[in-house]
């Protein structure tokens, strides 16, 4: 059995450590875990009412157009039904992009530390991966704009970008946009996109009448709290998502996450708390990140990106120790460390393990 070359060497995600595993593991009794920026308040009331009385339904396929979830969603974005298509989570909508687009020897154009799905799909399919280095943990627009070749397809935005929760505004984007080739698609990954409270943010959704190589990509994972769920998807012009929903299987999205996803979208009571809690989350983080003498990357989404000055892995391992699980092991960064923003108790056992932490593990020279 011979697989594609391409795929021999890639690196196998690696998702953050379960609870369980590491009480096991460890001998603990509490664990808090910090690492995939989920949401600490869980999802609306209404979602689990909804996946509740969905239960009934497990012997039955789930509608494959997820028809009421797309015009729920068309409703709440002030768009046409056919601009939507849904995935196994936005991860699911990259791939299917990369699928539709990409060929051996295509290039595509993403920061030097992002998400790294965008790399990884790439290279699944023989594309050529650019990578910009970013400039103080944001995307070099610029710089991308001068990447681009006769061989560009994609370029991929992630705004804020995971993992250092930096903003590109939407005076830059839309200067980045107007400079990018018309036949170039610009994925705008949105992800975290409820938690901003910055007024500088773009309101992407409107750009797409002016930019039809626009695409933007959101999930219900991270605020509405559903990442057990997975369920996410795309927005752009009608051919695109046509063109797009050529490569998706069918009944890639489930009856519950569905039903979710819709009963989430009704309350945004919720969606607005959690972003409240978030802000005060940064805002407790960073005091005590600026009292500790650490640096950190403005932080945007439900996460913030810690400059430790030691071995991420290293401060990985002794806060796992202590019952914390955060995310470590950045190639760009190899002395920082990402950390959801959590509840106030969560963060406070954050605080407390990190300070005793950078006291016992030395710094790097």
């Amino acid at each position: 059995m011979k697989p594609k070359a391409q795929i021999v060497d890639l690196p196998v995600y690696q998702p953050g450590k379960p609870i369980e595993e590491v009480k096991k593991e460890l001998g603990l009794d509490r664990v808090i875990k910090l690492a995939s920026n989920e949401n600490p308040y869980g999802c609306s009331p209404l979602a689990r009412e909804a996946i509740t009385a969905e239960l009934e339904t497990l012997s039955l396929y789930p509608d494959g157009s997820a028809a009421e979830l797309t015009a729920a969603l068309a409703e709440h974005l002030n768009v046409a039904n056919p601009q939507i298509i849904f995935g196994c989570g936005s991860d699911e909508i990259i791939a299917l992009i990369i699928r539709a687009f990409l060929v051996p020897g295509d290039e595509t154009i993403m920061a030097d530390q992002t998400f790294s799905v965008y790399k990884t799909n790439a290279e699944i399919e023989g594309a050529v991966s650019i990578e910009v280095p970013l400039v103080d943990g944001k995307h070099d627009l610029q710089g991308m704009l001068d990447a681009i070749t006769d061989k560009t397809k994609i370029i991929w935005v992630c705004n804020p970008n995971n993992p250092t929760g930096t903003i590109v505004s939407e005076a830059e984007l839309v200067q980045f946009l107007d400079a990018v080739p018309e036949h170039i698609m610009v994925v705008l990954d949105e992800a975290y996109f409820e938690y901003v409270t910055d007024a500088s943010y773009p309101n992407s959704i409107p750009l797409m009448g002016r930019y039809p190589n626009l695409v933007i990509l959101r999930t219900f994972s991270k605020i509405y709290g559903l990442a057990a769920m997975r369920i996410g998807y795309g927005v752009a012009q009608e051919e695109v998502i046509s063109l797009i929903n050529r490569v998706r299987e069918p009944f890639n999205t489930g009856r519950l996450a569905q039903a979710a996803a819709k009963a989430a979208l009704k309350d945004q009571a919720f969606v607005a708390e959690c972003r409240k809690r978030n802000e005060e989350g940064i805002k407790y983080l960073q005091g005590e990140l600026d009292r500790l003498g650490l640096s950190y990357f403005p932080a945007h989404g439900n996460f913030i990106m810690i400059d430790v000055r030691r071995c991420g892995k290293d401060v990985f391992q002794s806060l796992l120790r202590k019952g914390i699980i955060i995310r470590p092991g950045f190639e760009r960064y190899p002395n920082w460390i990402r950390v959801t923003v959590g509840s106030k108790e969560q963060n406070d056992a954050f605080i407390g393990a990190l300070e005793q932490v950078i006291a016992e593990v030395s710094p790097v020279v």
